[in-house]
This record gives C-alpha cells, sequence and structure tokens, in this order.
C-alpha cells in the first residue's frame, strides 16, 4: 500500500497531454495535485483518471490576475513543486504567416504564464525548499521551422526563465529544470498545419515518458539539481 504524501505538486495544462500524465504519475504516489486548467470539463476527467487526491482550479495562466487568484487559494497550504505543463501553438507559424495576435497569444501561455507562476509560487516554494519543472521543447534549443516563430521564441524564452531561477534561486533550496522533449503525441499536434499520422505518432514519445521524467526531477534529493533533461523518441519522427 502506499503510504499517503503530505507533499503538494500543482501542475498547469493539466486537462489533456503531458499535464495528465505527470497529474496520473504523481497521484498514483499519493501526492496531492492541484491539476490547474482553463477548461473544468478536461481537469475534472484527469480528477477522476488520478483519484482522490486531485483539486481542480480553472485558470488561464496567460492572465496574471487569474494567476494571482490561483495562489491565494493554494500557496497558503503549501506547494513542494509547480510543473508547467500548458502550452499552445498557433497553425499559421511562419514568418510569412504568423499574425501579431498569435505571435503574443502563445508567448502569454508558453512564457508568460511560467514566469507568473513562479513569481507568485516563489515564498511557498522557499518554505518548502520547492521546485519548479518547465516542460519546455528541443525547439528552445535549436530553432524549427517546423514549430514555428512564436513557439521557438516562447520556448528560447522558457529555458532562460528557468536557468534565471537557478542563478538566483538555489541558493534558497528551490532548484528550477528545464525539460525540452522532441517530438510528442498529445494533442497539440492537431495544431500543425499538417498533423502526422497515427504511425508516426505511434513513434513519437508518449505524454507517460514525460512524465516518467519530471518525476525524476522532482524526487531527486534535495542536494541534487539536473538543470536540463533532453529527451528524443529513440526513432526519427520526421
Amino acid at each position: 500500500m502506499t503510504t499517503p504524501s503530505s507533499q503538494t505538486v500543482l501542475i498547469t495544462g493539466a486537462g489533456s497531454g503531458v499535464g495528465r500524465a505527470v497529474a496520473i504519475r504523481f497521484a498514483a504516489a499519493s501526492w496531492n495535485v492541484v491539476l490547474v486548467g482553463r477548461r473544468a470539463e478536461a481537469l475534472q476527467e484527469t480528477a477522476e483518471l488520478g483519484g482522490g487526491n486531485c483539486v481542480t482550479h480553472v485558470c488561464d495562466i496567460g492572465d496574471e490576475a487569474q494567476v494571482q487568484g490561483l495562489a491565494a487559494t493554494f500557496s497558503s497550504v503549501g506547494v513542494d513543486a509547480v510543473v508547467n505543463c500548458a502550452g499552445t501553438n498557433v497553425s499559421p507559424r511562419s514568418w510569412a504567416g504568423v499574425s501579431s495576435e498569435d505571435y503574443h497569444a502563445v508567448l502569454a501561455t508558453n512564457l508568460h504564464g511560467p514566469f507568473y507562476l513562479a513569481k507568485v509560487f516563489m515564498p511557498a516554494l522557499r518554505a518548502s525548499l520547492g521546485t519548479v519543472v518547465n516542460i519546455n521543447s528541443d525547439a528552445g534549443i535549436i530553432g524549427s521551422e517546423k514549430a514555428g516563430v512564436p513557439y521557438v521564441t516562447s520556448k528560447f524564452g522558457l529555458r532562460g526563465l528557468t536557468q534565471s531561477i537557478n542563478a538566483e534561486e538555489r541558493r534558497h533550496g528551490v532548484r528550477a529544470v528545464s525539460i525540452s522533449p522532441g517530438d510528442i503525441n498529445t494533442p497539440l499536434l492537431d495544431r500543425r498545419p499538417v498533423p502526422p499520422s497515427a504511425e508516426i505518432r505511434a513513434k513519437m514519445l508518449q505524454a507517460e515518458d514525460v512524465a516518467e521524467a519530471v518525476w525524476f526531477a522532482v524526487t531527486l534529493p534535495g542536494r541534487a539539481l539536473v538543470e536540463e533533461i533532453v529527451i528524443r523518441p529513440t526513432e526519427a519522427t520526421t
């Protein structure tokens, strides 16, 4: 029997994909899991899969006021890990096709949201000697035409944000980890101009693979920090 944990993880983008897989992984270990996302129904589905340790909170992390409301609800009860899985992209993503509106929308979720969350939860993370995990992308290491202008920009920025947390907060016991996967079989693939086939998706990383990397990063002894993890499919998918 798994011993109930007093530790709490807050996961954004928990309604599907990597966020859902991370939630299920931590719930299985009896962590208290706060599920954050924009769609109440999707969060409830994740909660039912995760079991009784899950609570839900509807929040658009690209909206700073909503993130402050989230912190007011949960920071007082203690947060041991914040896992930023929320991410988005747009279909017109080339320099010729992307609009300023789409560019700002992608950055709001992929970059500004993790900043807002780190900012408001930092006191709680200092108190718990906690961990921030940012789900990044290998498009944040090498620019990718396939990923597009807004997404690449947001992921390069997220990598820098993660490094900035470590530069300043590691002395206070807070760890930050950037996990940069290659292609993952998640619903975000449907936003590609040409979505990949089922055969190609089967060769990609699965959300559960990335969830295991998150679990590893968070549960390392407090004296240890893995600042970056790059995880790719063993077989080329493009």
